[in-house]
């Protein structure tokens, strides 16, 4: 073909005569795909983020979405105090998968490894942390856990890999080796990523928002991962999921504005007739989007009126509740309503003496992979007087003398604890008071591997919000924050009532008011 081309070229040169172009239709179709790709690229809306914050990638694999377990990581994602900056569910083909891991080409797996990450869907992230940490890199590595899935169960059994990985290269999800390489990888996966300009930042330019999304019982439950798929297309960002049972309380203190309406006792009635979902909705102008996604509130007239709308699409025959539910007025009245369902709190943390020696480095990397800040630490030897305060409400236990003595025996670490529901996600990690119910009922809990007895088990958290603020105080003195409003009368408490206890009392692993010897 060429070599014929080449000879009609000639006599074209030679004798004159009529130059035909010769179409190449592969050539052709390349680049058409081409131009679509470069299209797609730049009407692609770029995702910015300031530049304080520090990401890296992070990949749910294959295996995990095959098995129909993405949903659940990202949700233990944002529980662990992890924020989602991007996310997208794409299939790597072979050739992005042979670049993605060019830097792993001698490994005898390679092309094994090329071959699993391009057999199926993925869903890649962009994942950072509300606390604005400086290595976000070296928590989300803590986070997954060991590449290798059996030294994970072992040397890390709460890790994502050693929960959802099952051998070898299926160990669920991939996170970049270091700064240098998460940058890399963020240029390849996400070439429209970006950190804001000094102009951005000072707020010249369209910030990013968020908005609370409340999606019914009955929705959530049959339609849950539609709801969310079709939010993710809407170009919104899930920042913070989870789902809530509310007491009758909860929905009066939230809706209170519909109390006297006719409607209310049907919206009491929805609410409460299994979990909601609660989503904090990130994006540019994120309220008024997710209002206009809702629709309208009479679901008649959204059906008649706005056929596109999320409320049209998830409406429920004969009822006139919007299957959304709910999406926040105002940017006011957005943070309100995720501190609501999202309440950040502060909570005493103990590293007990029995545990300071072997286990103190690993509680604390189980602190920081967790997701909590930690606002202060300190490290003491507690007086007798000292510990006879702390251990007040135990005075006249019969064990109080031992207890007492135990914790003066030794160094123990105090640290004030910083995140949303800290609380009882503190209680949770920690695992029941007695090691030995631990180990049967919460194996991963930090009592379960490290304590011995029911006084030797390594850890203590406050068990409420009153015992939490008695404890700082006892330990650090008044540490009042900046963030907090000044007493000055004019306050508006009413709005959505008390931030929301996400459990609602139930007892959680760490349990209560213990009759043994306090956690």
């Amino acid at each position: 073909m060429i070599v014929e081309e080449l000879a009609k070229e000639k006599l074209v040169l030679e004798q004159g005569g009529e130059r035909k172009v010769v179409k190449d239709d592969g050539l052709l179709a390349d680049e058409k795909a081409e131009e679509e790709t470069l299209e797609q690229s730049e009407n692609k809306e770029s995702i910015i983020v300031p530049a304080s914050k520090s990401y890296t990638v992070a990949i749910i694999k294959p295996d995990a979405v095959a098995h129909g377990k993405a949903n659940e990581i990202i949700m233990k994602i944002q529980d662990a105090g992890f924020e989602i900056l991007a996310h997208e569910e794409r299939a790597l083909t072979e050739v992005e998968a042979r670049d993605f891991y060019r830097h792993r080409a001698a490994e005898e797996c390679f092309e094994d490894l090329v071959q699993f990450m391009s057999s199926g869907p993925s869903h890649i992230l962009v994942v950072s942390q509300a606390e604005d940490s400086a290595n976000v890199v070296a928590a989300w590595r803590e986070f997954i856990g060991p590449a290798d899935i059996e030294e994970a169960r072992r040397e890390k059994p709460g890790s994502l890999r050693a929960q959802y990985g099952t051998q070898a290269l299926f160990n669920a999800v991939h996170g970049s080796e270091d700064i240098d390489q998460a940058g890399r990888e963020l240029a390849f996966l996400f070439p429209n990523f970006r950190t804001a300009s000094v102009k951005e930042q000072d707020g010249e330019e369209e910030r990013v928002e968020r908005t609370l999304a409340l999606i019914r019982p009955d929705v959530a439950r049959e339609n849950r991962e539609e709801v969310l798929a079709k939010i993710q297309e809407s170009g919104f960002t899930v920042a913070l999921q989870r789902e809530v049972m509310l007491t009758e309380e909860q929905v009066k203190q939230f809706f209170f504005q519909y109390v006297e309406e006719d409607s209310f006792p049907a919206l009491l009635q929805n609410m409460t007739s299994g979990p909601v979902l609660a989503l904090a909705l990130a994006r540019t102008g994120a309220v008024e989007h997710w209002k206009n996604i809702m629709g309208l509130t009479d679901e008649h007239e959204a059906r008649e009126e706005s056929t596109e709308s999320f409320g049209t699409r998830f409406a429920v025959e004969n009822d006139s509740i919007n299957p959304l539910l709910h999406g926040s007025a105002s940017l006011e009245d957005a943070e309100r309503e995720i501190s609501f369902f999202f309440p950040k709190q502060q909570t005493l943390a103990m590293i007990k003496p029995d545990a300071m020696e072997e286990h103190k480095d690993k509680i604390l990397e189980e602190i920081h992979a967790n997701g909590f800040a930690v606002v202060q630490q300190k490290e003491l030897v507690q007086s007798k007087e000292a510990a006879e305060e702390f251990y007040t409400e135990h005075r006249e236990k019969p064990f109080f003398s031992q207890l007492v003595e135990f914790m003066c025996s030794g160094p123990c670490m105090m640290l004030i604890l910083d995140k949303e529901n800290a609380i009882e996600d503190w209680r949770a990690i920690m695992g029941p008071t007695d090691p030995d119910e631990a180990k049967e009922t919460f194996p991963n809990s930090l009592r379960a591997r490290f304590g011995s007895d029911v006084l030797h088990n390594s850890v203590h958290g406050s068990s409420t919000e009153e015992y939490a603020e008695e404890e700082i105080r006892l330990i650090f003195g008044d540490i009042s924050s900046d963030a907090e409003l000044a007493d000055d009368g004019e306050t508006d408490t009413t709005v959505i009532g008390e931030p929301l206890n996400l459990n609602n009392g139930s007892p959680q692993p760490g349990g209560g008011d213990d009759p043994e010897p306090p956690n």
